[in-house]
């Protein structure tokens, strides 16, 4: 009754039954508030209160602290500072010392299921790096490890998968299977995503006449494929260089950074036509100035035909020698006698016509044509030596300087009648002749034997000689001729 009349009791004065007990539940239930419910196997944050040498003690507000090995943190290359709040897995809320017990590993990894989890239903992207090969695909880690199939690598199949291990990628969860730890990665599904924003983005800008820089993605027989982004142009062989290419792979290769011109753009069907070239000026627009008739210059034979080559003088521009204009003094049959492919050869511009693209040149017109000045080498009358080259059935051709021949006709090898010049001379006999005829204009030569020998009479019947003629080289008779050094 004191308290209600405001009075007070001494300190350590006796309390009354029952006023110790209800002290206690007091106490108990203030206790009971300050402390966290908890439940055993959820993720709870606590506080840093110490790091040993071993253990870190954790802080998450319960009656204890819990303990947690230092190499669970040291795994991760991180350890905590006394104060730093991290979250942990609550394994129990007693072990055999009172204290409870954590896990950082399990806290991380129900971390990553949550993420990999809410990634699979939401549809999102998440990162992991390539640590294996494995039957049928790659094994990412992205906190967990996860599968990705081999047809998910790459929008194209990829033959070398052990060119990934290392590289960080983005991948979609496209399976997923807490329980059993499964995770199935796709990474051609984030590429495919990529390339449609790609897509939409170069289908707004693109237009005709435009440069622009793409990747390399494919080489065929008759071109190469460019990503522009998100869409592929088609750079026709044709449209590469000025010059002659014979495979696109002698100018580019798969993975090459090339800038093009847009040449032809179809919205409805997306096919676009690119050019290299075009980046640079036509080399015929100004051919003319470079080589004009009658210019020397220096080239490449790149292709022969029954008629004659084709001798590239710079990248994209051409010209053909004929067979008529490549030697002043042989008939060329095919220029494969002359010349093949890959030779560097000097020639003469005879022709050029822009609006064509043609170009006619000239062999021989680099070297002076020995006919034009036959009549001052080879007076008739004058005496030559030759050699026979050739036998026919009216003579002998015998050359008499490279290029030129002369003939020496059957009539003209003896005073005597003969049936074949072989009576007479055969290939490779060296003779002195004497010109009787010189025809600039024809490129013909005339050539007598008979003119400068003094011939024998034909042998009578009994004569040795017709039965045991002696005979000189080649099988002639030797006295079948004598040379008249005073004629």
């Amino acid at each position: 009754m004191a308290e209600k009349d405001g009075t007070r009791k001494p300190l350590g004065a006796p309390r009354k039954e029952g006023e110790h007990d209800a002290a206690e539940d007091r106490m108990e239930d203030w206790y009971r508030e300050e402390l966290v419910e908890f439940e055993e196997g959820e993720v709870v944050r606590g506080r840093v209160v110490q790091v040993g040498a071993s253990e870190v003690l954790i802080d998450v507000g319960y009656k204890s602290e819990g303990s947690i090995p230092i190499e669970e943190f040291q795994r991760s290359g991180l350890l905590p500072k006394v104060g730093d709040e991290i979250e942990v897995y609550l394994e129990a809320k007693e072990d055999n010392e009172g204290l409870i017990v954590l896990s950082k590993d399990k806290a991380d990894k129900i971390k990553v299921w949550d993420v990999v989890s809410r990634a699979h239903e939401r549809g999102t992207p998440v990162e992991g790096r390539v640590v294996e090969v494995v039957k049928g695909g790659l094994a990412v880690d992205v906190g967990v490890k996860a599968f990705l199939p081999g047809s998910q690598v790459d929008l194209r199949p990829v033959k070398n998968l052990a060119s990934m291990l290392g590289q960080t990628i983005r991948a979609k969860v496209i399976k997923l299977n807490r329980r059993r730890g499964n995770v199935v990665l796709s990474r051609r599904a984030v590429l495919e995503e990529e390339r449609e924003e790609k897509k939409k983005h170069t289908l707004e800008v693109l237009q005709e006449g435009m440069a622009l820089t793409g990747t390399v993605k494919n080489i065929t027989d008759y071109g190469a494929f460019i990503d522009l982004g998100g869409i592929d142009g088609l750079l026709h062989v044709t449209d590469m260089s000025w010059g002659r290419v014979g495979h696109p792979s002698e100018i580019f290769q798969v993975g090459d950074q090339v800038e093009v011109v847009v040449l032809h753009f179809d919205r409805e069907s997306g096919r676009v036509s690119l050019g290299y070239k075009q980046k640079s000026s036509d080399p015929w627009e100004t051919v003319e100035t470079r080589y004009a008739p009658g210019t020397r210059a220096a080239g490449k034979v790149v292709s022969l035909t029954n008629y004659g080559a084709f001798v590239e003088l710079e990248p994209g521009v051409e010209g053909l020698v004929h067979v008529s204009e490549m030697s002043w003094t042989r008939r060329v049959r095919h220029p494969s006698k002359l010349v093949s492919v890959g030779d560097t050869v000097d020639v003469i511009v005879l022709d050029v016509n822009r609006a064509s693209k043609r170009i006619s040149l000239g062999m021989k017109q680099v070297e002076p044509d020995p006919w034009a000045t036959i009549e001052e080498r080879y007076r008739p009358g004058s005496r030559m030596p030759g050699k026979v080259r050739n036998l026919t059935d009216f003579g002998a051709f015998v050359e008499l300087e490279p290029g030129v021949d002369g003939l020496l006709h059957i009539s003209q090898m003896s005073n005597r009648p003969i049936g074949r010049p072989d009576e007479i001379v055969s290939v490779g006999d060296e003779l002195t002749l004497l010109v009787i005829r010189v025809d600039s204009n024809e490129r013909r030569i005339g050539l007598s034997l008979k003119e400068l020998a003094h011939a024998i009479e034909p042998p009578k019947v009994g004569d040795e000689r017709t039965t045991h003629g002696r005979r000189g080289k080649k099988g002639k008779h030797r006295d079948d001729y004598e040379y008249d050094d005073d004629n």
